[in-house]
C-alpha cells in the first residue's frame, strides 16, 4: 500500500482538478479577516462531469476562481492535471451566469473571438465559429446582434464561444438559472451532447438540487461559509441521459431524497436562512 503522501499524490497525477486542504481569507483594510474556504478537498476526474451544491453565499464560485487562477489559496494546494495552478490556464473555460457577448459584435464576430486571441489565421478562425454555430444550432444567426436573440439562444452562443476553445477542463456558474423551465432543460440536454463528444471535466455550479443530479456524475454538497466539502455522491443513473425524463426515474426521486436530507441542513444554517427566520 502506497504511504498517504504518495497515494494523493497518484491520485492528484490521475485528476484533471485537485484541492488539496484548501483554506482561503479575504482580509479586509481595516485589519478584519473573513475565512471563505475551510480545509477544502475535491477531486475531479479526467473527463468527469461534477456539481456544487450548497447554500448561498458559501463559497460555490470562488472554488472556480481558484481553478481559474485568478484567487490564490491562502494555503493548500489547487491542482490541474497535477501541476499547481499559478495563473490562467488556456485548457480552461469559463460559462457565466451573465452572458459574455460584446453587444456590438454579431454573434459569429463573438464566437470567433477565441481561436483568433489563441493566433488562430483569420479566415480558418471563421470556419470553426461557422462550425460550432450549425453545431448549437444558430447558423442562421450568424449576423444578428445579442439583443435580437432570446436567452436560449444567447446561451448557445456562449457554449459556441467556449466550446470552440476545445478546453480540457469547463467551469461553469449558474448558467442557466436566468432561463425559463422549458428552456432550461433544452440547454441541460444541449450541454450534455456537447460536453460527451470532448471528453471535458466540468464543475458546474448550481442551487438547483435536480438540475445537478440530472447533469453530473457526483455531486459535492458543500457546508454553510466557511465552505467545506461535507460529503459527496456518486450519481449512477445511466448515460446517454435527457434531463427532464430522467427526473422521474424512481433512483432520480430517491438520490434526491438523500441529497436534500443533507443539505438540508447547511441551507438552515446560512446568513441569508438566519435573516428570514428573524424578520
Amino acid at each position: 500500500m502506497l504511504p498517504p503522501r504518495r497515494w494523493r499524490l497518484a491520485v492528484e497525477m490521475t485528476s484533471a482538478i485537485a484541492f488539496d486542504a484548501v483554506n482561503l481569507w479575504f482580509h479586509a483594510q481595516d485589519g478584519s479577516a473573513l475565512q471563505t474556504l475551510r480545509d477544502f478537498n475535491m477531486q475531479v476526474g479526467r473527463g468527469e462531469f461534477v456539481a456544487l451544491v450548497g447554500p448561498t453565499g458559501c463559497g460555490k464560485s470562488t472554488t472556480l476562481n481558484l481553478i481559474t487562477g485568478l484567487l490564490r489559496p491562502s494555503s493548500g494546494s489547487v491542482r490541474l492535471f497535477g501541476e499547481t495552478v499559478t495563473g490562467i490556464d488556456p485548457r480552461v473555460g469559463f460559462v457565466f451566469q451573465a452572458d459574455a457577448l460584446f453587444p456590438w459584435r454579431n454573434v459569429i464576430d463573438n464566437v470567433v473571438l477565441g481561436p483568433m486571441y489563441r493566433g488562430a489565421e483569420k479566415s480558418a478562425a471563421y470556419v470553426q465559429a461557422q462550425r460550432w454555430l450549425e453545431i448549437v444550432g444558430l447558423a442562421k444567426f450568424a449576423r444578428h446582434y445579442p439583443h435580437q436573440l432570446s436567452g436560449g439562444m444567447r446561451k448557445r452562443v456562449a457554449l459556441a464561444q467556449t466550446f470552440i476553445n476545445k478546453p480540457e477542463i469547463l467551469l461553469m456558474d449558474e448558467p442557466f438559472s436566468a432561463l425559463d423551465v422549458q428552456t432550461r432543460g433544452l440547454m441541460q440536454d444541449e450541454l450534455l451532447e456537447l460536453w460527451s463528444s470532448t471528453g471535458a471535466s466540468v464543475v458546474f455550479v448550481t442551487h438547483d438540487l435536480e438540475e445537478a443530479i440530472a447533469l453530473a456524475d457526483r455531486v459535492y454538497v458543500l457546508t454553510a461559509g466557511p465552505a467545506t466539502v461535507k460529503s459527496s455522491y456518486v450519481i449512477d443513473l445511466p448515460r446517454p441521459r435527457v434531463t427532464t425524463e430522467i427526473r422521474y426515474d424512481p433512483r432520480f426521486i430517491e438520490i434526491s431524497r438523500q441529497i436534500w436530507h443533507d443539505l438540508r441542513d447547511e441551507v438552515q444554517k446560512s446568513p441569508v436562512a438566519m435573516v428570514a427566520a428573524n424578520v
